[in-house]
């Protein structure tokens, strides 16, 4: 099975912009190894409490969402926020 993680990048992509205030200020770069994949997530200072949220609540959430896509894809990523 082919290791794409296309999928789950647009999807985090996606659903951040959705959640921010500046959605042209949103990164997506992705790094990592054969096997694991990391999404580097970068957005403006002002949304990252947006991305973050209560308890880091929203974040969690959003690493679920793509988690899956990304196992669906046949890949296993992890999604970091940079500062």
């Amino acid at each position: 099975m082919a290791e794409d993680t296309s999928g789950s990048k647009a999807l985090l992509e996606y659903i951040v912009k959705s959640v921010v205030d500046n959605p042209d200020e949103v990164q997506v770069t992705e790094a990592g190894y054969a096997r694991e994949k990391i999404l580097q997530l970068q957005v403006a200072a002002p949304d990252m409490g947006r991305v973050i949220g209560k308890g880091g609540r929203v974040i969690n959430a959003i690493r679920a969402l793509v988690q899956v896509a990304a196992a669906k894809e046949g890949a296993q990523v992890t999604v970091e926020i940079l500062e």
